[in-house]
C-alpha cells in the first residue's frame, strides 16, 4: 500500500461519484488516513448517528465525507467474488459447516405473533419454513386452537415486544424439560431456513453463552452496546438464556425494544453478541443483488410489498445450494 491519503477498496461509485456498497467490502486504509485525516475529523466532530447498522457502508460514507474526504482508490486485487492469480483477497461464499449439522430436535423455534396476523402471516410461515422445524410454538395475545397459539398473558404492543420476548425466554428455560440446546425467536413475518441454521450452528458451542444474528450497535463510540436485531431472528444458547434471566435482566415496559434491552443486558453480563451476515433484517429486494450473490442466506424479514412465498423459494428453500454454495441458487433464481 502507498502512504498517501487514500482508501484502497472494492467499492463502486454511485451517481455523482458517491461511494456505494457493491457486494462485500474488501479494503484497506492508507497508513496516513487514520493518523492524519481521520484523527482530525474525529476531533472536529462527533459521529452523527447513535446507531451502527451497516458498518462497511457507514465507514465508506464517513471517509467519503460528501466528497471532501480522501479519495477511494479501486484496487482490482482486492476481490470479492473471484479467485485468480491477481487476487490478494476474496470472500467465502459457501455455507459454514464445522461438523454434523445440529439436530432439528435440538432447536426450539418461537414465533411472535398477535391475533390480527393469525389469518395472513401464520399461513405463510406454515406454507414455507415451519415444516422444517421439529419444535415450534406460536406465541400470541390470543389462544387459537386452529394454529395453535400459546397466549403468554402479555398484552400485544405495536412495537418493542419486550414483555412477550422475555416471557418466551422464561418459558424456554423453565418448561423445556428435555433441555433443548438452542432457542430461535422470530417474528411472524420472518422467512428463515432451518436446514441452513442447523449447519451454521455446528460452528458454535451450545454449552457456552451464544447470542447470534445480525448485529447492530447503539452508542458504540461512547460506551454503548451491540445487539442482535430481532427481525432477522435471534438465536440463543440455553446458557445465554440462563445468564440473561439469572442476571435480573428485565423489561421496563412491555413495548420496550426487546433486541436492544437484550443487547444492553448482554453487555453488562458478559454474554457475547455474535454477528452473522447470513441473517437479514430486511427483504431480499432491499439489498444489492451483488451483495446477496456472495452468500447462502439464513433469513430475511418482512412481507411488505413482496410475494413472501416467492422470496422464500428464491432465496431460502432447501436445495443443493445448501451444500454447493450460491451458484445453484442463482440458476434457480434465473428460472423464476
Amino acid at each position: 500500500m502507498g502512504t498517501g491519503d487514500e482508501w484502497a477498496h472494492a467499492l463502486n461509485r454511485g451517481p455523482g461519484g458517491r461511494a456505494r456498497r457493491e457486494g462485500r467490502l474488501s479494503g484497506a486504509l492508507g497508513i496516513r488516513v487514520p493518523s492524519r485525516w481521520l484523527t482530525k475529523r474525529l476531533k472536529r466532530e462527533s459521529l452523527k448517528s447513535d446507531f451502527t447498522i451497516d458498518l462497511k457502508h457507514e465507514i465508506a460514507l464517513y471517509v467519503w465525507d460528501r466528497g471532501d474526504g480522501p479519495a477511494l482508490t479501486a484496487v482490482p486485487e482486492l476481490c470479492t467474488d473471484s479467485v485468480d492469480a491477481r487476487c490478494a483477497t476474496t470472500g467465502r461464499s459457501s455455507l459454514p459447516l464445522c461438523g454434523n449439522p445440529v439436530k432439528k430436535e435440538d432447536i426450539f423455534v418461537a414465533v411472535k405473533t398477535c391475533k390480527k396476523f393469525h389469518g395472513d402471516r401464520i399461513p405463510i410461515v406454515k406454507q414455507t419454513w415451519a415444516g422444517q422445524a421439529s419444535r415450534i410454538e406460536y406465541y400470541s395475545d390470543h389462544a387459537d386452537s386452529s394454529i395453535p397459539t400459546v397466549d403468554l398473558g402479555v398484552p400485544n404492543t405495536d412495537r418493542g415486544h419486550c414483555g412477550k420476548t422475555f416471557a418466551i425466554l422464561e418459558r424456554f428455560l423453565n418448561l423445556s424439560h428435555d433441555k433443548i440446546a438452542w432457542l430461535v425467536i422470530v417474528d411472524d413475518d420472518t422467512l428463515i431456513s432451518i436446514p441452513r441454521l442447523r449447519r451454521l450452528l455446528s460452528c458454535y458451542d451450545a454449552d457456552g453463552p451464544v447470542l447470534l444474528g445480525e448485529r447492530y450497535g447503539y452508542g458504540l463510540g461512547t460506551g454503548g452496546y451491540s445487539y442482535v436485531t430481532g427481525g432477522g431472528g435471534m438465536v440463543f444458547s440455553r446458557e445465554a438464556v440462563r445468564r440473561l434471566l439469572g442476571g435480573q435482566c428485565r423489561c421496563h415496559s412491555n413495548d420496550a425494544p426487546d433486541d436492544m434491552v437484550l443487547g444492553m443486558c448482554s453487555s453488562g453480563l458478559g454474554v457475547p453478541v455474535t454477528h452473522s451476515p447470513l441473517f437479514h433484517q430486511a427483504r431480499p429486494v432491499d439489498y444489492p443483488e451483488a451483495y446477496l450473490s456472495h452468500q447462502v442466506p439464513v433469513s430475511f424479514h418482512k412481507h411488505w410489498n413482496i410475494d413472501p412465498v416467492k422470496a422464500y423459494v428464491t432465496w431460502l428453500a432447501p436445495g443443493e445450494e445448501d451444500e454447493a454454495g450460491p451458484e445453484t441458487r442463482k440458476g434457480r433464481k434465473d428460472e423464476l
